[in-house]
C-alpha cells in the first residue's frame, strides 16, 4: 500500500469512529445546552444500548429490526426516568450537586449491569457482514459505510428537528432563557425530558454502532467512548450541535492517524492533547462564542 492509500485508509477509519463519537457527543451537548448539566451518566447509556441489543438478539431471539429499535426505545425511556428521578429534584440546586449526582448515577448503572452480567466481556452478535468492499487499494468494511451513513442521517434529522419543529424550537427557547420560555407557555419540564430522551436515543444508537465495530461488551465499556465524546463536544463548543459533530470527527481522525503513523498507545494522549491546545487558544471551543455577562 502506497503512502496516499495508507493515509486515505486511516482517514476512512477515523471518519468511521469519529461519526460514532459525534453521535454520542450530541447527547452531551443537547443536555448541557438546555440545563447546563454535564451528564456523565450518558456514557453508560451507550453500554445499556449495547446490552439491551444483546439481550434482544441472543436471549429473546427477536428479528433484527425489532432488536435494534427496542434498545433505542428502552434507553429513551431510561433517559426520561433518570432525569425525573435524579436531576429534576436538583433543578434549582448548585450545579456541583447535579454534577455529583450524574457521577453517582453513572456508578449505579455500571454496578447494576456488573451485578447482572458479570465483569467478563461478552461477544456482541454479528449483525452486519464484516467483509470489506475494495475500492482500488482501499479496503472499506460494510460496517464503516453503514455506520457513517446512519450517523450523518441522524445528525441531519436532529438538525431539522431542532430548527423546524415546534418541540425543537421549544428546546432552543428553553436553552436561551427558561424563565421567558415558561412565560410564553412552553412546558419547561417536558422540554427538558424530551431533550434527555433524544440524547439517550442517540446514545443508544451510538452504543449499538460502537459494539458492532468493536464486538465485545462489558459493564464499563461506555466510560472511554463517553469520555471521548464529551471531549469532542467540548472541543467543538459545548452546547452547540454542529460543534459536537465537528469535534467528534476531529477526535476520530486524530485518533486513527495517531494509531496509523505514531503509536496506538499514544492515541488517547494525542487526542486529549489536541483538546488542551484548542482550549488554550479558544476556551469556548472551535465553534463556541465568548458570551459576556453583565455584572
Amino acid at each position: 500500500m502506497d503512502v496516499l492509500a495508507k493515509f486515505l485508509q486511516q482517514l476512512i477509519n477515523g471518519i468511521h469512529v469519529g461519526s460514532i463519537y459525534a453521535l454520542i457527543a450530541l447527547g452531551y451537548t443537547m443536555v448541557y445546552g438546555i440545563i447546563k448539566l454535564i451528564n456523565f451518566a450518558h456514557g453508560d447509556i451507550i453500554m445499556m444500548g449495547a446490552y439491551f441489543t444483546f439481550v434482544c438478539i441472543v436471549t429473546f431471539n427477536l428479528p433484527i429490526g425489532v432488536a435494534l429499535i427496542t434498545p433505542v426505545i428502552l434507553c429513551l425511556l431510561s433517559g426520561i426516568l433518570i432525569e425525573r428521578v435524579a436531576y429534576k429534584p436538583l433543578r434549582n440546586s448548585p450545579r456541583l450537586s447535579a454534577l455529583i449526582t450524574a457521577i453517582g448515577v453513572s456508578f449505579l448503572l455500571e454496578n447494576v449491569f456488573f451485578k447482572r452480567f458479570g465483569q467478563n466481556p461478552i461477544p456482541f452478535p454479528q449483525i452486519i457482514n464484516p467483509s470489506p468492499i475494495s475500492l482500488g487499494p482501499l479496503q472499506i468494511s460494510r460496517i464503516t459505510f453503514i455506520t457513517v451513513l446512519i450517523s450523518i442521517l441522524l445528525m441531519i434529522l436532529l438538525d431539522l428537528f431542532i430548527k423546524k419543529t415546534k418541540p425543537g424550537k421549544a428546546m432552543r427557547a428553553v436553552s436561551e432563557d427558561p424563565g421567558a420560555a415558561q412565560l410564553m407557555g412552553i412546558n419547561v419540564n417536558s422540554t427538558i425530558s424530551l431533550t434527555f430522551a433524544t440524547g439517550s436515543a442517540l446514545g443508544a444508537v451510538g452504543g449499538i454502532l460502537y459494539s458492532i465495530a468493536y464486538p465485545l461488551i462489558d459493564p464499563f465499556m461506555g466510560v472511554m467512548p463517553g469520555l471521548k465524546a464529551f471531549v469532542a463536544a467540548v472541543l467543538g463548543g459545548i452546547g452547540i450541535i454542529p460543534g459536537a459533530m465537528l469535534g467528534g470527527f476531529i477526535m476520530g481522525i486524530a485518533e486513527s492517524l495517531t494509531k496509523g503513523y505514531i503509536s496506538s498507545q499514544l492515541a488517547d494522549a494525542v487526542v486529549f492533547g489536541i483538546l488542551i491546545v484548542v482550549l488554550s487558544l479558544k476556551p469556548s471551543g472551535l465553534l463556541g462564542k465568548n458570551v459576556k455577562e453583565k455584572v
